[in-house]
């Protein structure tokens, strides 16, 4: 079978999602292991684009940013009259909904690059008469509906409308968890022989450069070795309140003081979470580091004294995994999925109590024995699973695929 593939680099700022879509992109192209089928990758990325590819079985073609790359926020954003304008164009832009014009254009082009089969990195397209594999990241709007990322400006109406649609149609749905697999089971009443599970893998940026000195990284930004570390974009879910609230609850019951180390573009919150902080008198304490590149979240992840993940989300982050290949300590939520994607090897707290996060880095700063057990534990979790594991995984299901696929023209 031909596979198309849908790659944006629109959305480099959005760790998480553009880590993973960029770590199966690249273990796809430098896959050394025998498959029956051949890709296309539809892209907007120069760097891509210009990428010496030496699988003969792999084709780049170029693909306008706007159809792939745009953000389902900026859709939905748009003044309903110039919506309504772009719909009665029959403009790509014209609406998010599945089916839509952009999504036909999208379809167009697969079927103009003789594409049997499409598999979605990430929720956010949709097409009708080509079979597909789609990638889901969280149902969060369904579980946090009150979160306003998900439910404000339409968010919650697009994206309902989407899994609605995408989910009971697909070919297949990829999670990373089972506790994921019951999520689509349970809301959308997908059929559970077409969810399969394939973890998320580790990033392999985080394997390389192990030997490299974080001070100087350090030292450019003006901080310490020692301090708690969250990378997350500044979203309400990623609960940094809950987090500067916990290092406020540190000081006055433990007489612990801590710094903390903020990386992630600004989605709204930021004026929150400072005035947060000095409400707290923290402002000494906390520093916001914006969007940092990947080679600077190493020695960040290197020089932390633990990794304080307070996300509502779930099943699946990225985070925790990268932190556990670095040898920093994971003290992460208690979300769906946490125990399962974690394996035992992360401390885990109710993400609506300040006060157990307080008392983990407290028992972490106390315990070094159970500090140095959990980089260990951390370092074998982090090796289980690799972005080639998760291409092997998927050469399976198309595999599986291909038998049927042959069954028609």
């Amino acid at each position: 079978m031909k596979i198309g593939i849908i790659y944006t680099s629109a959305e480099v700022d959005n760790y998480g999602g553009f880590t993973f879509m960029n770590e199966i992109l690249n273990s796809l192209l430098d896959f050394s292991g025998s498959s029956n089928h051949s890709f296309v990758i539809l892209t907007d990325s120069k760097k891509i684009q210009e990428q010496k590819i030496n699988n003969q079985n792999i084709e780049v073609a170029y693909f306008p940013y706007f159809q792939s790359g745009l953000s389902n926020k900026i859709i939905v954003e748009l003044p309903q009259l110039i919506r309504v304008i772009l719909h009665k164009l029959r403009h790509p832009l014209s609406d998010p909904d599945p089916g839509s014009a952009r999504n036909n254009f999208l379809e167009k082009r697969m079927k103009r690059h003789g594409v049997d089969m499409v598999w979605f990195l990430r929720p956010n397209q949709y097409v009708e008469d080509i079979p597909y594999i789609i990638t889901v990241w969280d149902l969060a709007h369904r579980i946090h509906p009150f979160f306003p990322e998900v439910s404000a400006k339409e968010i919650w109406n697009y994206r309902e409308k989407y899994f609605a649609k995408s989910l009971v149609k697909a070919s297949y749905v990829i999670v990373g968890t089972e506790a994921g697999k019951e999520e689509v089971e349970r809301f959308y009443n997908v059929y559970s022989g077409r969810i399969k599970v394939l973890p998320l893998p580790t990033p392999k940026f985080n394997f390389a450069g192990q030997n490299n000195d974080p001070k100087t990284v350090l030292l450019r930004y003006g901080l310490k070795p020692g301090f708690l570390f969250y990378p997350a974009q500044l979203w309400p879910h990623k609960n940094h309140a809950g987090l500067l609230k916990a290092l406020a609850c540190l000081s006055k019951n433990h007489g612990l003081s801590f710094d903390l180390v903020l990386v992630g573009s600004d989605q709204g919150n930021l004026k929150h979470i400072q005035a947060l902080t000095e409400k707290l008198n923290l402002s000494g304490q906390v520093h916001y580091l914006g969007f940092v590149p990947s080679e600077d979240l190493v020695a960040l992840y290197k020089g932390a004294f633990a990794l304080t993940y307070a996300t509502y989300f779930g099943p699946d982050n990225i985070p925790p995994l990268e932190a556990f290949a670095l040898g920093c300590p994971v003290i992460a939520s208690r979300v769906s999925g946490a125990e399962e994607q974690y394996g035992g090897a992360a401390m885990l707290f109710d993400p609506n109590s300040p006060e157990q996060l307080a008392d983990a880095i407290k028992m972490l700063h106390d315990n070094a024995k159970l500090r140095d057990e959990l980089i260990l534990k951390g370092r074998a979790r982090a090796a289980i699973f690799s972005g080639h594991d998760y291409i092997k995984g998927i050469f399976k299901i198309l595999d599986e695929f291909d038998r049927i696929r042959g069954c028609w023209h």
